[in-house]
């Protein structure tokens, strides 16, 4: 008996991510990731300098590294990478579901979500201010936004290894499972007529997720729907407009302190 398309389709893609390997790159992202205990590490090349600046975490993750010239420091990364002579290739990490990540608790946590924000740059720097304002998870559709690569890593400094990034299947069902746990989805739009700060001040005991699209288009039309308001970061003067790693930033600041007030 054939099998259903959708069958086929599916058996793909799971054979497709159990192939799916990273290369990092970057004497920090790399050190993270080899004192990482859930990272599943395949092969790591570096230069002797590299080597003597990394050789506690090699000793920690128990692998044996390639050690190799720096004029011949070949491993499939873009030519222009700043790799400081080190690359390490690992398999993405897998955090677990939404619901499981983001269970409330007994803490009103908060969460970053974001609707087609492609730019590796801007996610890597997200993932840094989440998890400096402890943010439980940021959240991005599995297709359209950033997946895991050596230059998002670079950029998140380490945070890659700690801050739970859930690549969904669909933004808008994320975003229904998270209400159904309690949390209020707060859109960033800086047409809104309300601030984030007057929004947060309504409601201090639920757990948030702040949603943010992409520069220029903004969120998605099903996107905006499924918010429960949208908000805006007040500007001083007649023009006011953030790259989106930056209002993450502010966002998340302001979700985190107004918690404590």
């Amino acid at each position: 008996m054939k099998k259903p398309t959708w069958v086929i389709e599916k058996e793909r893609t799971k054979r497709a991510a159990a192939q799916e390997t990273v290369w990092l790159f970057g004497l920090h992202a790399v050190r993270d990731a080899l004192m990482n205990p859930n990272r599943t590490r395949l092969r790591l090349v570096v230069t002797k300098n590299a080597a003597d600046k990394l050789q506690e975490a090699i000793d920690v993750s128990g692998m044996t590294p390639e050690i190799t010239d720096p004029r011949k420091f070949s491993v499939p990364i873009d030519s222009g990478s700043v790799h400081q002579g080190a690359a390490l290739e690992v398999k993405p990490l897998n955090w677990g579901s939404v619901m499981d990540v983001c269970q409330p608790g007994l803490e009103n946590p908060h969460v970053v979500m974001l609707d087609r924000v492609t730019d590796p740059h801007n996610v890597g720097a997200i993932l840094r201010s989440a998890e400096v304002f402890g943010a439980r998870a940021v959240i991005a559709p599995h297709r359209h936004s950033a997946p895991e690569t050596g230059a998002l890593a670079k950029t998140a400094s380490g945070a890659l290894e700690r801050q739970p990034y859930l690549r969904v299947k669909n933004l808008s069902v994320a975003m229904e499972q998270l209400r159904e746990l309690d949390y209020v989805l707060f859109g960033f739009d800086g047409e809104a007529e309300e601030t984030l700060d007057q929004a947060l001040a309504q409601v201090k005991n639920r757990p948030v997720a702040i949603v943010m699209g992409a520069e220029g288009p903004g969120l998605r039309e099903k996107t905006r729907e499924t918010c429960d308001k949208l908000v805006k970061i007040p500007f001083s003067g007649d023009f006011g407009s953030l790259n989106v790693s930056n209002a993450a930033a502010v966002g998340l600041y302001a979700t985190r302190y107004s918690k404590q007030e």
